[in-house]
């Protein structure tokens, strides 16, 4: 199966961890997108008897047939074992993993500024690390920019953290604009959503 599968579905993946002591931090903001995108799907996430996620099926793009068939999925593992559910979806909903997304948080961007491809490295993020290890690289990713950790503090405390108050003025902006990206790219390709997102 390749993306010229019109028929296939696409797999989006919010990374982050679960649990509300997470729900704000840095490394969950691909949960905050997962929860707009399926706020939009008018679905609500439900446990997957398949993986260890939670889930929602539907449509993005044009009402009815003509959207393109989504499962949107929040790993439910811990971050650093994200690649074990995603897998598990891809093999039961038969997606090319051409048609996977991982929205992810990235150090190496300024905050809120938005990158998207397909394949390349994990840049030392641990979902993306699992997830590649489990299916190779070949999937897109939304890359949503974070900053580097102010000072001495270790990388591993800065994403830990919740978004500054600073930060959360315009996190709903944000989260926004990664969510547009995101159906930007399943509807009308990669290179359209990169014009219209990259930053």
């Amino acid at each position: 199966m390749t993306t010229s599968d019109a028929n296939a579905p696409w797999l989006i993946a919010g990374l982050g961890n679960p649990g509300p002591g997470y729900a704000m931090n840095r490394h969950n903001v691909g949960f905050m997108v997962a929860d707009l995108l399926a706020e939009r799907m008018g679905g609500t996430f439900k446990r997957s008897g398949k993986a260890q996620a939670q889930v929602v099926e539907g449509r993005i793009g044009a009402p009815g047939p003509a959207g393109r068939r989504v499962v949107l999925a929040k790993p439910m593992s811990y971050m650093n074992l994200s690649g074990g559910p995603v897998t598990a979806l891809r093999d039961f909903y038969k997606v090319p993993t051409a048609n996977i997304v991982a929205i992810h948080d990235e150090l190496d961007i300024d905050y809120g500024t938005l990158r998207l491809k397909l394949g390349g490295g994990d840049n030392g993020h641990n979902g993306l690390k699992s997830m590649t290890k489990a299916m190779g690289p070949g999937y897109h990713r939304v890359r949503f920019g974070i900053g580097r950790p102010p000072g001495r503090m270790p990388v591993a405390d800065f994403v830990l953290k919740d978004f500054s108050s600073a930060e959360r003025k315009e996190l709903d902006y944000f989260v926004d604009r990664a969510a547009d990206a995101v159906e930007c790219l399943v509807t009308e390709g990669l290179e359209r959503a990169q014009s219209a997102y990259n930053s």
